[in-house]
């Protein structure tokens, strides 16, 4: 999948509203989020010195990959048939009971890790905040050094696994959350009402992500984070969100 097609298809998703699917029928119109192990959309080694190579190829290779297998597993065992991740995680309650949380965890880390990938860049192509939202940053939090303050706090304080995440809201406004686990905005089933909406940013702060590099200091990284976020990208998905609303 490429960077302009997951822009497209994810931005489509985005519009989607919550919706409840017969059990065991889960099979609809992909919205970006397929049952596979997306490429990344740069080498391993791009990202460096802020994200280093190998911690890439295993957060990948490995831990990317093992929540599309485990889905797979999980779906298949509860003999659902699906073709896109995100229609599943709006509707988990749809599913046969035994396959529930796997299905949340492996599903919620497929899409999560998806998202990741592309709101990454090489520190080069990075840029900066398009007009509209780097306005809408600024009427909401004052301005962007306090933007990254409040979002590395969300980070830094996500006690244990999760991630931190920039959301459009339901009314389009903005707002930071944070969600345990590979649980993320999306999920209305189980994340409070006033930490739903669209992501259209987030960083992983499972200790995977970073321990290779920064060991125990989350903060620091949590700050190299702000050198490889993918702006475009970021506009893209925030002009999406607030598209109609």
């Amino acid at each position: 999948m490429n960077r302009r097609h997951f822009l497209t298809t994810a931005g489509a998703a985005v519009a989607a509203g919550a919706t409840q699917f017969p059990t065991r029928s889960f099979a609809a119109a992909p919205s970006g989020f397929p049952l596979s192990l997306p490429d990344l959309p740069y080498a391993a080694e791009a990202l460096e010195p802020h994200i280093d190579a190998m911690t890439m190829n295993i957060h990948h290779g490995k831990h990317h990959a093992a929540y599309v297998a485990n889905l797979k597993k999980a779906l298949e065992e509860g003999k659902v048939e699906a073709q896109d991740t995100l229609v599943i995680i709006k509707g988990l309650s749809g599913l046969p009971e035994g396959i529930q949380t796997a299905v949340r965890n492996n599903g919620g880390g497929h899409i999560n890790h998806t998202l990741f990938w592309n709101w990454l860049t090489p520190a080069a192509e990075s840029g900066k905040p398009d007009d509209t939202l780097g306005a809408a940053i600024q009427g909401t939090f004052g301005s962007m050094d306090d933007f990254k303050k409040a979002f590395g706090e969300a980070g830094a304080k996500r006690f244990g696994s999760g991630w931190a995440w920039l959301i459009v809201k339901e009314n389009g406004k903005l707002a930071i959350t944070s969600t345990p686990n590979q649980d993320n905005p999306w999920m209305k089933e189980f994340v409070p009402e006033e930490e739903q909406g669209t992501p259209i940013l987030g960083v992983d702060v499972w200790e995977h992500a970073y321990y290779l590099k920064y060991q125990n200091k989350r903060a620091d990284y949590l700050t190299a984070f702000w050198n490889v976020v993918n702006w475009a990208t970021v506009g893209s998905g925030y002009a999406a969100a607030i598209k109609g609303k």
